[in-house]
């Protein structure tokens, strides 16, 4: 089953940011035009790529705002929103049926029982359906040589009470569910949890073909393991990754995101079909996950799981 997969690649498309970080307090009540810039740009990209031949688009991690855990500003946290009726999954979703597309829709969630804010990517079929959601599980904290980044300040580690349809989860697993779709059977590892042995694995030992990997990432180390990353675990455990980043920089902040969308297959990196520099646009053969390895390796059965610490 061929499938072409879309993956964005933007920035913060609202165009009234403050030039200096002390300004951003002016955007307190600004927070639903932040929103809606971003959908409305969400929207057209998704659409031009549904034109060029996508049944699956991916956005960026957290889209629907800046990358605002460059500081430490409680306003932020009002963009927090329910992860199965809040504005952007409404809107999405019915975007998902008016296209006939499936979408995973990175968004910043707030828990409407306990409060608590998460990082999460909401799973759309193409008739507008909510699959469920996956919250991210590693959180970070940091600085590197470009700038430091506080996402603990706003949203916790996945508690694994995330909203799931067990009518579409074929993984046991409840931090890392794994939906089946109509493009094929999908999990979600966003941006940090790439960094961590065991979270492909479990989402491939769960039945994932398709690993969707949203991210915000910038700086020197993080763009030498990007591709080597998504390269070693696509090998290693005989899945497709697909990895979004952010393309560009962000006012007032000015950190440069340096995109390099792209997906990763068992044999190496699948060819970029867009001529839109927002969008990746790759073709990802999942029937192709049967044939034997080019190299002759059969490392998911020939894992000796009794030779590891555990």
């Amino acid at each position: 089953m061929v499938v072409r997969i879309a993956l964005a690649q933007t920035v913060n498309a609202y165009g009234h940011m403050p030039s200096s970080v002390e300004a951003l307090a002016s955007l307190a009540d600004h927070m639903d035009d932040i929103r809606g810039a971003n959908l409305e740009h969400a929207e057209n990209l998704i659409v031009r790529a549904v034109q060029s031949g996508a049944k699956l688009v991916l956005l960026s991690e957290l889209f629907a705002a800046p990358y605002f855990a460059l500081c430490e500003l409680p306003m932020w946290r009002a963009l927090a929103e329910d992860a199965c009726t809040g504005p952007t999954v409404t809107h999405m979703r019915d975007v998902a049926r008016r296209n006939a597309v499936v979408l995973v829709v990175p968004i910043y969630e707030r828990d409407a029982t306990s409060g608590q804010r998460f990082n999460t990517a909401v799973i759309i079929d193409e008739r507008g359906t909510l699959l469920g959601s996956y919250r991210k599980t590693h959180i970070p904290t940091g600085v590197n040589e470009t700038a430091a980044y506080s996402e603990r300040y706003y949203y916790g580690a996945s508690d694994g009470e995330m909203y799931v349809d067990a009518a579409y989860n074929i993984s046991p697993h409840r931090l890392y569910p794994v939906f089946d779709t109509s493009v094929g059977r999908i999990g979600v590892a966003i941006c940090y949890d790439r960094h961590f042995d065991g979270v492909m694995r479990t989402l491939a030992t769960g039945g994932a073909q398709l690993v969707l990997s949203p991210a915000v990432t910038f700086g020197r180390k993080s763009q030498l393991m990007w591709r080597a990353e998504s390269a070693t675990d696509a090998a290693r455990h005989r899945i497709f990754i697909a990895c979004s980043n952010r393309r560009g920089a962000e006012a007032p902040w000015g950190v440069e995101f340096f995109g390099d969308s792209h997906v990763m297959g068992p044999e190496g990196p699948l060819e970029d079909h867009s001529d839109h520099p927002e969008l990746v646009l790759c073709d990802v053969d999942l029937a192709s996950l049967g044939d034997p390895d080019t190299a002759g390796w059969n490392l998911v059965t020939d894992r000796r799981a009794d030779t590891y610490a555990r």
